[in-house]
């Protein structure tokens, strides 16, 4: 046993250099750790940093839940440009100015300035139906004038596009923009595009060399100027809406009946559909067709109203069914907002909701004396353009009076 021992005190005594040479690398790690764990902590609070500084930034940028009021008097003051480019709209075709320009660039045409150049854009005009088969006798002069019509039409156009696409670049840049008003004005946008492409590709149909009877007309199709008023419509409506929205908030107080309700989203509507339906009174020249009221000629109903084969077709191609389609949307439409006026009164309806029905019963009076008085003094330019801004004001009123009506509690 004593060997044995003083064998492991041997052994011990031995291996006590190795144990003292772990010891000294134990400490020494220990010894980097410490110095290393500083650097490790700084790192730590160095990230910490950059992401509470990130967080500070982005919190800064808030969600928009309510749009400033400048965004609501954009929206308004691109409405009101849309609804002087109807007129103007209106009045070049009454002046049958729409085809003296016969070519179309995004950006604009060119202004002739000198004589030269006139008589370039006159030659231009020369080579196509309406000069040969209308005007062939229209002296430079003349198509001057025509042409200075297209030209304030088209350039304005240009002008709503620059006055809502700029501001609205801003506006998403700055997050002014709500949610909704993020989609609507992307709508808008699109309408926008739409109604410039229209406005040309219906222009062209007045282009086309399609006129072959001694007795057509050179003009554009009323197809293509029933969708290119249609646009204009319901960008204007979607522009009003907007504008609606955000500066005047409703206020709920009272109530209205779902009958109520209904009836006035109906009357809208019909609005709408009156004002494509005289864009075909125009494209065909349907306002020249009876130039009397209440009865077409001697009749009510007159004998060629279906005269155009297939009966369909009469709809949209025969001008006396034209008008007389017309007349009945027209008489529809006032006896509609007649009948909501009175329907309002009987009502618990907010102050402003009356008032709004009010004026729309009020002013459909006054757009259907328009039409008769332009209908009876064979459609000189100044009663047909205040007719047909009438009916855009008609539905500006419609939409006042279904935006007040859209919060309210229905009974």
């Amino acid at each position: 046993m004593l060997s044995l021992g003083k064998c492991f005190c041997g052994i011990g005594t031995k291996m006590s250099p190795n144990f003292s040479i772990g010891k000294r690398l134990l400490l020494r790690s220990k010894q980097l750790s410490i110095t290393r764990q500083p650097s490790i902590h700084n790192t730590s609070i160095s990230s910490n940093l950059n992401l509470n500084v990130w967080k500070k930034s982005f919190s800064n940028v808030q969600k928009v839940e309510t749009d400033p009021k400048y965004v609501g008097y954009w929206f308004l003051g691109c409405s009101g440009m849309v609804f002087v480019a109807v007129a103007l709209g209106g009045i070049t075709r009454l002046t049958e100015s729409g085809l003296s320009m016969v070519s179309w660039k995004l950006l604009g045409e060119k202004l002739p300035t000198t004589q030269t150049q006139w008589l370039e854009e006159f030659n231009k005009y020369q080579q196509y139906p309406e000069f040969k088969m209308k005007n062939s006798t229209m002296t430079i002069e003349e198509f001057k004038w025509i042409w200075w019509m297209e030209y304030a039409h088209r350039t304005w156009g240009r002008c709503i596009g620059a006055a809502f696409l700029i501001p609205m670049t801003g506006f998403w840049l700055t997050r002014k923009f709500s949610r909704t008003t993020k989609i609507h004005s992307m709508i808008c946008a699109t309408l926008l595009a739409g109604q410039g492409l229209m406005g040309w590709y219906m222009v062209k149909s007045g282009l086309e060399d399609r006129f072959d009877k001694p007795t057509d007309v050179p003009r554009v199709s009323q197809y293509r100027l029933a969708s290119h008023l249609g646009l204009a419509f319901v960008l204007y409506s979607f522009l009003l809406t907007n504008s609606l929205r955000i500066l005047l908030p409703v206020t709920v107080t009272g109530c209205v009946t779902k009958k109520f309700v209904g009836l006035a989203m109906a009357a809208k509507g019909l609005v709408f559909l009156t004002a494509m339906s005289g864009a075909f009174v125009a494209g065909l020249d349907a306002g020249l067709v009876y130039n009397s009221f209440p009865k077409m000629g001697d009749k009510w109903i007159p004998d060629d109203i279906l005269q155009i084969d297939p009966v369909l077709s009469n709809i949209t191609e025969n001008p006396t069914t034209v008008q007389f389609d017309h007349r009945i949307l027209g008489i529809s439409t006032v006896s509609i907002l007649s009948a909501l006026y009175v329907m309002s009164r009987k009502s618990k309806l907010p102050p402003r909701a009356k008032a709004a029905a009010t004026a729309l019963a009020a002013f459909s009076w006054c757009q259907m004396g328009l039409g008769i008085s332009t209908l009876l003094t064979y459609v000189p330019v100044s009663l047909a353009a205040a007719h047909q801004s009438g009916s855009l004001t008609l539905l500006s009123l419609a939409l006042w009076l279904v935006h007040e009506l859209k919060k309210l509690p229905k009974v």
